[in-house]
C-alpha cells in the first residue's frame, strides 16, 4: 500500500526514477543471456584454484619451484588449445552441447587434479584441466553473439564482464579462508560450480547457433578466419593489451617487493582495482556501449598504458594504489567493447571461431606476461618495465584508430538477430 501525503503526493522511493536508471543498463536482454550471466557468475564464484596452484603444489605435493612452474604451464597451454577447440566445436556441434561439455568436464578435471599423486599424473590432469577450463569461453562468448542484437553486445558483454569480476572477489576472499582448512576444499568447490554451469546450460540454454553454419569444414572456416586481416590485427592489438594488463598478476608483486612492500600491500593494492570495477563498470556501460567501439578501446588502451606507465615513479602503497585505480578506469572502458568487436567482425556462422581465436590472445597473453615481464625487470628494473608496457599501450592504441574505420563498417553493416527468448 502506497502511502500518500495530505495533498495527496506518493511518499516512498521514486520508483520511476530507479526503473529510469536501471532500464538502459540491465533492461531489454532476454532471459538466456541472463541465464548465461547467473551461470558465469556462479562459475566464477567458485573459481578458487588457479591462484592457488602454485602454492598447492609446493606445499600439498612437494613440487619444487621448477616443477610447480611447468605445471603450471602445461595448464596455460592447454588452455591456449582449449579456447580454439572451444570455438570450433561450438561453431560444429552447438553452443549448448559445447558449453556443458566444457564446464562439467572441468568439473571432473578439477577433481583429478586435485587427488593426482606424482608429477607425471600432475602434468597429465594439468594438461586437461587447461583444456576444458577455458573451453567454454568461446561458446559463452557466441551466445551473446547469436541473441544479442549489435547496438545492445557492449553493454551484455559488460555485465558478463562484471560478473566475472565479482565472482572473482569473492572467491578470492573465501580461497584464502577455505586453503587453511585444506586444499581439496578448494577443488570441490571448483568442481561443483563447474557442473553446476554446466548443468544450468543444458536445462535452461537452448541452442543458438545460426542453421547451416555447420556446412563450412573445419580448414575452411579457419582460412576464413585467418584471410580476415582487421580480426588478426585486432587479435594481435588484445595479445598486447593481455600482456601488458597481466604484469599486474606477475610483475608488480615482484617490483612492489623491490620497493620493501609485502604481499599483504600488494593485496590491499590490487585490491582497489575489483572494487573500482564492481562500483563504476555497471555507471558508464550503458554510455560507453553508445560509442564508437574502437575508439573506446584506443581510450581504455592509453589509460591502461599512462597507469602502467606512472608505475614506475611509485614506491609506496599509496602509490602503486593510485597507478592501479587509472589502469583499471582503462581496463573498464575497453571490456565494454572488446569482445563486441569481435562478435561485429565476425560472420554468424564463424563466431565461435572468432571467439576461440581472441580467447587464444588471452591465453597466450597468461604464457608470455611473466616470461617476457620477468625479462624486462631483470633486464632495467622499473625504469624498463613500466615505460616498456605505457610504450606498447600507445602502439596498441595507435593500432586501433587504423582499423576503426573498418570496424566500424563491421559494426553498421552486422546482421541483427531474429532469436526470440521464450
Amino acid at each position: 500500500m502506497q502511502v500518500t501525503t495530505l495533498e495527496g503526493a506518493p511518499v516512498g522511493p521514486p520508483s520511476g526514477r530507479i526503473a529510469a536508471f536501471l532500464r538502459p543498463r540491465v533492461g531489454g536482454l532476454p532471459r538466456t543471456f541472463w541465464t548465461l550471466w547467473a551461470g558465469t557468475l556462479l562459475n566464477r564464484l567458485g573459481s578458487m584454484v588457479e591462484p592457488f596452484l602454485g602454492l598447492y603444489l609446493t606445499t600439498m605435493r612437494g613440487l619444487s619451484l621448477g616443477q610447480a612452474g611447468m605445471v603450471m604451464a602445461v595448464l596455460g597451454a592447454g588452455s591456449l588449445a582449449g579456447t580454439l577447440v572451444g570455438g570450433t566445436l561450438a561453431d560444429r556441434i552447438g553452443r549448448r552441447a559445447t558449453l556443458t561439455l566444457a564446464t562439467i568436464g572441468s568439473g571432473g578435471a578439477m577433481l583429478a587434479l586435485g587427488y593426482a599423486q606424482g608429477l607425471a599424473a600432475l602434468v597429465a590432469a594439468a594438461l586437461l584441466l587447461g583444456l576444458l577450463l577455458n573451453m567454454y569461453r568461446p561458446a559463452a562468448q557466441a551466445i551473446v553473439a547469436d541473441i544479442i542484437d549489435p547496438a545492445d553486445r557492449p553493454r551484455a558483454f559488460g555485465l558478463l564482464f562484471w560478473a566475472i569480476n565479482l565472482g572473482w572477489a569473492v572467491a578470492m576472499v573465501l580461497g584464502g579462508t577455505l586453503a587453511r582448512q585444506g586444499f581439496l576444499w578448494l577443488f570441490w568447490i571448483d568442481a561443483i560450480t563447474c557442473a553446476g554451469f554446466g548443468v544450468l546450460t543444458w536445462r535452461a540454454i537452448p541452442e543458438t547457433r545460426v542453421r547451416g553454419g555447420a556446412a563450412s569444414g573445419v580448414l575452411t572456416g579457419f582460412g576464413r578466419m585467418l584471410r580476415d586481416r582487421v580480426m588478426v590485427g585486432y587479435t594481435l592489438i588484445t595479445l598486447t593489451y593481455t600482456f601488458v594488463l597481466l604484469q599486474a598478476m606477475t610483475t608488480m608483486p615482484l617490483a612492489m617487493k623491490e620497493d620493501g612492500l609485502g604481499p599483504e600491500a600488494y593485496g590491499i593494492a590490487i585490491g582497489a582495482n575489483g572494487v573500482l570495477i564492481i562500483i563504476l563498470q555497471p555507471l558508464v556501460n550503458a554510455w560507453l556501449a553508445r560509442r564508437d567501439h574502437s575508439l573506446v578501446m584506443a581510450a581504455g588502451c592509453v589509460l591502461v598504458g599512462i597507469g602502467f606507465g606512472l608505475t614506475s615513479l611509485a614506491s609506496s602503497i599509496t602509490a602503486y594504489t593510485a597507478t592501479i585505480l587509472v589502469w583499471t578506469i582503462g581496463e573498464i572502458i575497453a571490456a565494454t567493447v572488446l569482445q563486441a568487436i569481435v562478435a561485429d567482425l565476425a560472420p554468424p556462422d564463424l563466431h565461435g571461431r572468432y571467439s576461440g581465436l581472441y580467447g587464444m590472445a588471452w591465453s597466450g597473453g597468461f604464457l608470455l606476461a611473466p616470461l617476457g615481464g620477468t625479462q624486462l625487470l631483470g633486464a632495467g628494473g622499473a625504469s624498463l618495465l613500466w615505460p616498456t608496457c605505457a610504450g606498447m599501450m600507445l602502439g596498441a592504441a595507435v593500432g586501433l584508430c587504423a582499423l576503426a574505420p573498418a570496424i566500424r563498417r563491421r559494426h553498421d553493416t552486422a546482421p541483427t538477430t531474429s532469436f526470440s527468448s521464450k
